[in-house]
């Protein structure tokens, strides 16, 4: 049986303790920005096991965005190539639970058109991608 591989940071994995443990009632806002988010469970692409992420809840249609932001920092974080791996993933919203795929945004209008979304919910994007000399992975989830 796969294990359940808490993340490392303090608090995100404290994050991700309430959101679960409360079946979506507490923690659903990201930190200290009093915004929504979502928890993304997936595949470790090295390990196999099972991870969770807070991410910002970004929803277009029935499908989630999820911005490989990693604050600006010039590497991507661990989770873009769990992903890219590992496509299949659950996401809690709130107390309901979708399996869906996810697929790497790299067509330039779609693109845009989900950053600017992105964006619009969490305005720091663009801050963090004007910081950064990589182009932020952009993915979409959609339902299986």
């Amino acid at each position: 049986m796969t294990s359940y591989i808490p993340p490392a940071i303090d608090w995100v994995r404290e994050q991700v303790e309430l959101y679960e443990s409360t079946g979506g009632t507490k923690g659903t806002t990201l930190r200290d920005t009093g915004l929504p988010c979502i928890i993304v469970t997936h595949t470790g692409n090295k390990t196999g096991g099972i991870r969770k992420i807070p991410l910002m809840r970004v929803k277009v249609n029935d499908s989630y965005v999820l911005i490989g932001s990693y604050g600006g920092r010039e590497n991507n974080p661990v989770w873009v190539y769990n992903l890219r791996a590992n496509p299949d993933v659950d996401i809690r919203d709130l107390t309901e639970v979708f399996k869906m795929r996810v697929r790497e945004v790299e067509d330039d209008p779609e693109r845009q058109r989900l950053w600017e979304a992105s964006a619009a919910a969490y305005p720091p994007y663009n801050e963090y991608q004007a910081k950064t000399s990589r182009k932020i992975p952009v993915f979409i989830a959609e339902a299986v």
